[in-house]
């Protein structure tokens, strides 16, 4: 991930590159990664809540700024001053519950429809933000996976009106894909956050980054069978020839897609080896026909340098993001690669 967090460095030698480390650092870890690109120069992070900054600031020390990108609550508000977080305020609630205390961030919604202040509510804010000293002002694409969408454009646009009434504080528009569009979305800070973790976020066209999830599963059983035979629940494959089979320690209840079932694989002795009928709970099937390292014990990869994130999530009919979230985040046989 720090090849990667460096490689938006180059892509945007201009701005500051945050790492964003939120869902447990897109279930790898948070505390580990947090610590890695810090020692690689990261100084800024971002978290959803604030639970999870507590946990990244205690990994960090006090250094580094952390942005909790769902604000403040009532719950937590009076608690960002001792643990030095800094909250994102997407509304007017938000604002007023914040009450002018020193720091925060401005979330402007330029037309995502999800978090932010849309004009009105900016118009209506402004008085009680001039109390406010403004960390940052940011705002998030809808559609920065496809490069040439023109709703790009559309909230490069209402992000600089919107933007050009605190001209005084750092502005960040562009997260992972968005800082792939080109210099015009970069602005003062960039907000990667699966690009960290192995995938551009792109619909087509992903830049190649590093694999910082590697993840196996041994192969618990290997058999030869006739033609006729089926596999799995279900019967949904049948051989048509003599085949070699693996049966490997992985499934669903680690995260790994049921949804790859017939189109997924593992990669063993340097080749695909193709997904047989269902994934089950915790079992896969692979046709390793010929394959002479298909052995009891051997690990088979599934998610790592051969076996790309955009290529896996675009065979589960998914994005990178829940790949790595709901794989990476819950399989109970993984590692992390600074």
């Amino acid at each position: 991930m720090v090849e990667n967090w460096r490689f938006f460095k180059k892509r945007a030698p201009n701005a500051a590159i945050a790492a964003v480390v939120k869902a447990d650092a897109y279930g790898l870890g948070a505390a580990p990664a947090a610590r890695a690109l810090a020692q690689a120069g990261a100084r800024v992070f971002f978290t959803a809540t604030f639970g999870e900054a507590i946990r990244v600031r205690k990994a960090l020390g006090e250094g580094p700024q952390i942005f909790v990108l769902n604000g403040p609550s009532a719950k937590d508000v009076a608690q960002y001053s001792d643990a030095k977080l800094t909250p994102i305020l997407n509304s007017v609630a938000q604002i007023k519950l914040w009450d002018a205390r020193a720091g925060a961030g401005l979330h402007i919604d330029t037309g995502m429809n999800r978090l932010g202040l849309g004009p009105e509510e900016l118009a209506q804010s402004m008085v009680a933000l001039k109390g406010t000293s403004l960390a940052l002002v940011m705002s998030h694409l809808a559609c920065g996976s496809d490069l040439k969408h023109e709703m790009n454009a559309t909230q490069l646009k209402r992000f600089i009106d919107a933007a050009s009434l605190f001209p005084k504080a750092p502005l960040s528009l562009a997260a992972t894909a968005g800082a792939l569009i080109g210099p015009e979305y970069h602005f003062d800070l960039i907000r990667p956050g699966v690009g960290l973790y192995g995938s551009g976020g792109l619909d087509a066209d992903n830049p190649q980054l590093i694999a910082a999830a590697l993840i196996e599963a041994p192969i618990l059983q290997v058999r030869d069978v006739e033609p006729g035979e089926s596999f799995g629940y279900g019967a949904t494959f049948t051989a048509t020839q003599k085949m070699r089979t693996a049966t490997v320690a992985l499934g669903y209840a680690d995260g790994y897609l049921r949804s790859l079932g017939g189109r997924g694989y593992g990669v063993l002795g340097g080749a695909k080896r193709p997904i047989l009928g269902r994934v089950s709970m915790d079992l896969i099937i692979l046709d390793v026909t010929g394959c002479a390292e298909a052995l009891p014990g051997a690990m088979v990869e599934f998610l790592g340098p051969n076996a790309p994130l955009d290529d896996i999530a675009a065979l589960a009919g998914t994005a990178s993001y829940e790949i790595l979230t709901t794989f990476a985040g819950t399989v109970r046989k993984t590692g992390a690669r600074a």
